[in-house]
């Protein structure tokens, strides 16, 4: 049976590709979670430096009017230097779902067949008409941009 994104209330349909029958659904860690945990369903190695695109083993239907985002888990991030990288599944998007890993580590990384290897995190989109305009409102910021608001390595005064 097909079933539609768009049929009834807001539901996230996943299907496992022919070719990973045993691949892993997403789940969520706890009630709160903004995210639903992906899951490798193959084993790679991300050599120090490098990147991969680690494969899920799953296809998507995300409701009309959101997107997915993947995003990295915390975990992989601040213990290995594993993060993602062109993470935006459009709704209409119906094929395999890989996941670009970067290692930013310092030794080569191992993703074991269900590892969980990033978050997928379902928004809301908003798509304004474009309009081409003259100018644009004055703000107190302005141009200002890379860093122009402050933070790391920026001098206050005393």
């Amino acid at each position: 049976m097909t079933v539609s994104a768009s049929s009834s209330a807001l539901r996230l349909l996943v299907q496992r590709h022919p070719a990973h029958p045993l691949a892993k659904l997403p789940t969520r860690g706890s009630a709160s979670a903004a995210g639903y945990d992906l899951y490798a369903s193959e084993a790679v190695v991300i050599p120090r430096g490098g990147r991969k695109v680690v494969q899920t083993g799953i296809c998507l239907a995300i409701p009309e009017g959101h997107y997915g985002r993947v995003a990295p888990r915390s975990g992989l991030a601040s213990k290995h230097g594993i993060d993602t990288g062109a993470g935006v599944i459009d709704a209409d998007y119906r094929g395999l779902l890989g996941v670009l890993l970067f290692n930013l580590g310092d030794a080569d990384f191992t993703v074991n067949e269900g590892d969980r290897i990033a978050q997928l995190i379902i928004e809301k989109i908003a798509t304004p008409e474009v309009e081409e305009v003259e100018s644009l409102d004055d703000t107190i910021r302005g141009a200002g941009g890379f860093g122009s608001t402050g933070g790391f390595g920026s001098k206050t005064s005393s």
